[in-house]
């Protein structure tokens, strides 16, 4: 990847593992998903890192439009959080509920309106926290492997040195491109 970091992810069809220091990967964020709709591209952000609530209140001080986004929040509810629905968020009771977690990408992918989308998973990182590594590994492949299969771009956001090097190094297979962002920037 050239430039600056997801510059060309928005709608190439290819998947990326994006690397940043921890107090980093905030502003990472923030820097992809303005890249992505700059691009017209019209992400799904898979958090489980922020409730929507507080990710919709970021981004809208970034000059965000939550109505430029979807949403797949794994956080909310787990933690005892208020949820509120809507047309473009979906929540999932617990990270560790990898089953309701595909689904709930699955149904917000065909939600989304042709022809250009993408998705973003906030924090791999965090979801280690939730689930063994072995099993975050199987998960990650099965959502690389249903976007290859729909052609559709992912980005892939965690704390450099934040995975099991296991991990990492089947990450790094499963993705196209690794990019440390603190080299990009």
């Amino acid at each position: 990847m050239t430039g600056e970091p997801a510059a060309e992810s928005a709608d190439d069809g290819l998947l990326y593992l994006m690397l940043a220091q921890p107090e980093k990967l905030q502003t990472l964020n923030i820097s992809v998903i303005k890249k992505i709709l700059a691009r017209g591209c019209t992400p799904l952000i898979i958090t489980v890192n922020q409730p929507y609530r507080i990710l919709v209140k970021t981004y809208a001080k970034e000059g965000i439009d939550a109505d430029r986004f979807y949403v797949v929040d794994a956080v909310t509810q787990y933690s005892g959080g208020a949820c509120t629905p809507g047309p473009r968020v979906k929540y999932v009771n617990n990270p560790a509920n990898l089953t309701d977690l595909g689904i709930a990408i699955t149904e917000i992918i065909k939600q989304i309106p042709e022809p250009s989308k993408c998705i973003m998973f906030d924090s791999v990182s965090m979801l280690l926290i939730h689930i063994p590594s072995a099993t975050a590994a199987k998960f990650l492949h099965f959502v690389v492997n249903k976007l290859k299969l729909s052609d559709i771009s992912g980005i892939f956001l965690c704390v450099d040195k934040g995975l099991d090097p296991v991990v990492l190094s089947q990450m790094s297979a499963f993705v196209d491109k690794v990019v440390d962002f603190e080299k990009k920037e």
